[in-house]
């Protein structure tokens, strides 16, 4: 048919790229009939939440396949953030705000006869972290899209993430996370890229064809790794960067001659074993199963990973001896530094590299992330694990460690203990390969996580490393990202800011200091109050809901929200709720502001004292809650589930941010960020990063208490005697008395002993001796909050002046400071749709 040259033409959207409401009610309709094989009278809710997933996902596939072409050209530079956990969050809200679309979106959805809220509140959130480390790692890899670096974050597709927490009887228990069972519409499994990685097994010699000696490993095992990508947008550019999941399966999932033979549990065995590996996030690791599994989850996603890249690497028709000018691979904390011996063995091994060439190579390839001063958490593998499980890696690990040994011996004339103290093997009593030597000794880059713990680990746990290699170890402060975390988190506020300064912001948050001359006006105080009540109504409504507790939106609330552990020191907190309780039971006319104390967060499933941490919590609400004395000026709530949704809904309503770790013990810590971008004053300590919220917001915006790093230590030094402060401090003998009599357990004396023992006899975090600060710290808070006016105004302050902890910011510094990559601009095509055929 032949078309008249004067005929007006049509301009027709694509169903699957088109932005227009019509386009996308259609493609909605089309991929409910098509993708999910449903007709809408039919459909359930979650049919409907997945058919919007996949059109929004289609509407992202141009910017992804783009961007990942990058990944393939010879002169640019790819990040690689190598991490054992990615706490995503839901994914829907944050990728319509980073494409610019919510708005048609949400038209498209209720013109079709849907509800929007419904729908977000549909999506499972993918639990692959256990806090901190997994969102930050989210934080990241959404940045890195956002200010267009080409990255691939790898890690591994738990098909049980971190568990569900419910509150039974006060205490924690465990729900399996089944965050699969409904589908997972925003990857794609790629089978046609899987690896293989070898367990087990031995080595032996060999001489090769050019006659030199070389290794080979005779695994015992070997299980196939499966790549699952999902597409991580950046924020109004066109960069979409690919989180590589990596799953566990066998090699051969069934075995015929075995159940031939009758053996069925056999036919399937090497499947159910092979999948372990990516089952489950972090195992308990009290028995040595529960240790193998976790070493075996570590090198099978490095060992992925690192294949994956050098595949990568020889498509883009490069040389492996130019490997480490391809690739900038973060290792974000010990869970992959066994990769330092995976690459070399495979550059030595697999691809017949010389040892310093492959040495060099691996040293420039890698940079380590450290995020902890707790020895106990710095990982170590015991000799013989190890090398059952990885013997070839761990002759690798003896060899570099004799030459680095031989290194050391010379430039500190055999000094024994700077032998012991760098070597990658811990030889006092039973043997261990230090996990965390070998990535700072693998890597050209170490870096801390907060300017006070870069320092101390300069000073204590990486010391000597610091001496031999001056200028190695350097601060990159730890950031999140607005997008997720005031944009979607505080929707209200965000209008505010773009209203005053333009959504510029979103990009540049220092662009909110603009904002700060505003704190002077009554009126836009008086507003900023206003939002902050909404928030916390809506919360106060959610905690109605959820718990049964009816608290005051015009309380002061006070919130610590993290995961549960002695040196984050809730159990401190508790004692300032016990300590108010007896101040208002024995002067009921005492003038105070109204508080609700807010608790949240998880205890390892093995960790007994945190887990009664939780159970102190509760039932001191218990009593708290229905003293009809106390009425609503004291309410003490502990909300279950801690994770990202939940993060969304607290942090924009906190007034008071408790950050209250013993100083020196908290790497750097990112809720404290989060709180004070939404408003929240901070208490605290000067640890981690509190000091650096505490330099930008200033001393009178920051409620500052306790011992600093170097008084713990010489406290310690000189024998610290915690039953001396609990019998010179009435109030707190008072508080501690009380929970040891069982008033909060029913007349049970026992039930708390374990942890009130443990404050008067040990108190390793030091509560007793910080104990009196923090109560007068929170009488100025309380005080303070009295005054809601001057209360808005430090509010605002803390607000607009978080722009350092964008994660922006802490991905620039790490492109300059230690990945020495550039930006890449994504160019897209026009959609033409007469070149719309495929043409192979």
């Amino acid at each position: 048919m032949t078309i008249p040259p004067n005929c007006p033409t049509v301009d027709v959207e694509d169903d699957r790229t088109g932005l227009s409401v019509e386009t996308l009610r259609r493609a909605l309709a089309d991929n409910l009939f098509y993708i999910q094989g449903k007709w809408p009278e039919v459909a359930s809710q979650n049919d409907f939440y997945l058919a919007l997933a996949h059109t929004v996902r289609d509407r992202m596939m141009q910017r992804w396949l783009n961007s990942s072409r990058n990944y393939l050209r010879k002169e640019v530079r790819v990040v690689t953030y190598l991490s054992a956990e990615f706490l995503l969050g839901p994914h829907l809200g944050r990728n319509l705000l980073n494409l610019g679309i919510t708005e048609p979106v949400k038209q498209a959805v209720k013109e079709s006869g849907l509800n929007f809220a419904d729908l977000i509140a549909q999506e499972e959130e993918p639990g692959l972290g256990n806090g901190g480390l997994g969102r930050l790692a989210a934080c990241y890899m959404e940045s890195l899209s956002s200010l267009q670096v080409p990255a691939i974050g790898y890690g591994i597709r738990y098909e049980f993430g971190i568990f569900d927490q419910e509150i039974r009887d006060g205490w924690q228990c465990e729900i399996t996370d089944k965050w699969l069972q409904y589908g997972n519409p925003w990857e794609i499994a790629h089978p046609q890229d899987a690896v293989t990685v070898n367990f087990g097994g031995y080595t032996e010699g060999y001489t090769d064809s050019d006659g030199c000696y070389r290794k080979r490993w005779v695994p015992g095992k070997q299980v196939k790794g499966i790549p699952y990508d999902t597409p991580i947008p950046g924020y109004r550019v066109n960069t979409v960067n690919t989180l590589r999941l990596w799953k566990a399966e066998a090699v051969e999932s069934f075995d015929f001659q075995s159940f031939n033979v009758g053996d069925y549990y056999g036919a399937v065995g090497s499947k159910v074993t092979s999948e372990n590996i990516s089952k489950v996030l972090y195992p308990n690791d009290e028995q040595i199963e529960g240790k193998q599994l976790r070493l075996e989850q570590q090198f099978f996603f490095v060992s992925c990973a690192l294949q994956d890249m050098v595949r990568i690497h020889l498509h883009s028709g490069q040389p492996l001896d130019r490997f480490h000018e391809k690739f900038a691979a973060q290792l974000n904390d010990t869970h992959p530094a066994v990769g330092v011996a995976e690459l070399m063995r495979l550059l030595i091994d697999e691809h017949g590299i010389e040892w310093e060439v492959a040495w060099k190579i691996t040293q420039n390839t890698f940079a380590y992330t450290n995020h902890t001063l707790l020895p106990e958490a710095l990982e170590r593998w015991s000799l013989a694990l190890f090398g059952g499980l990885l013997p070839r890696h761990l002759e690798i690990i003896f060899e570099i460690n004799q030459r680095f040994m031989d290194q050391v011996r010379v430039q500190y004339l055999n000094d024994p203990a700077k032998l012991s103290s760098l070597s990658l093997i811990d030889e006092s009593g039973d043997r261990y390969v230090r996990m965390a030597n070998l990535a700072s000794l693998g890597s050209h880059a170490i870096n801390g996580v907060a300017a006070l713990h870069s320092e101390l680990v300069k000073q204590t746990i990486l010391k000597d490393f610091h001496d031999l290699f001056p200028g190695k170890i350097c601060n990159v402060t730890n950031g999140v990202t607005p997008r997720r975390w005031i944009a979607l988190a505080n929707p209200r506020l965000a209008a505010l800011y773009t209203e005053k300064v333009g959504d510029g912001w979103l990009q540049d948050m220092d662009q909110l200091r603009q904002i700060e001359s505003y704190a002077a006006d009554p009126s836009f105080r008086q507003h900023w109050r206003q939002i902050k009540r909404d928030i916390k109504q809506d919360l106060a409504t959610y905690i109605h809901t959820r718990t049964g507790i009816a608290v005051s939106p015009d309380s002061l609330f006070d919130v610590q929200v993290k995961r549960i552990h002695e040196y984050k020191r809730q159990h401190l907190n508790v004692l300032h709720i016990i300590t108010l309780y007896e101040r208002l039971k024995a002067n009921p006319s005492l003038d105070i502001a109204p508080r609700t104390f807010i608790f949240g967060g998880k205890a390892a499933p093995g960790y007994h004292m945190a887990k009664l941490m939780i159970k102190f919590i509760t039932a001191v609400g218990d009593v708290v809650n229905n003293d009809a004395a106390i009425g609503d000026r004291l309410k003490v709530v502990f909300l279950p589930d801690y994770n990202v949704t939940f993060g969304q809904r607290v942090y924009p309503a906190a007034d008071l941010s408790e950050q209250i770790s013993t100083a020196g013990k908290e790497a750097s810590g990112t809720g404290n960020m989060k709180f004070s971008m939404n408003g929240a004053l901070t208490i605290g300590t000067l640890d981690g990063a509190n000091v650096e919220i505490r330099e930008l917001v200033g001393d009178e915006n920051f409620f500052l208490f306790g011992l600093v790093t170097e008084e713990v230590a010489a406290l310690k030094a000189s024998g610290y005697n915690p039953w001396d402060y609990y019998n010179s401090n009435p109030q707190l003998k008072e508080v501690i008395d009380l929970i040891n009599g069982g008033f909060f357990a029913q007349g049970d004396g026992n039930l708390f002993k374990p942890l009130t023992d443990n404050l008067i006899y040990q108190d390793p975090y030091l509560l007793l001796a910080d104990y009196q600060a923090y109560i007068d710290a929170q009488d100025r808070a309380g005080v303070a909050y009295q005054d809601q006016d001057h209360w808005s105004h430090m509010s605002i302050i803390n607000a607009v002046r978080m722009g350092k902890f964008s994660s922006d910011r802490s991905i620039r510094d790490y492109c300059q400071k230690i990945w020495n990559v550039e930006p890449v601009h994504v160019e897209l095509k026009e959609y033409v749709q007469a070149q719309a055929g495929l043409e192979v």
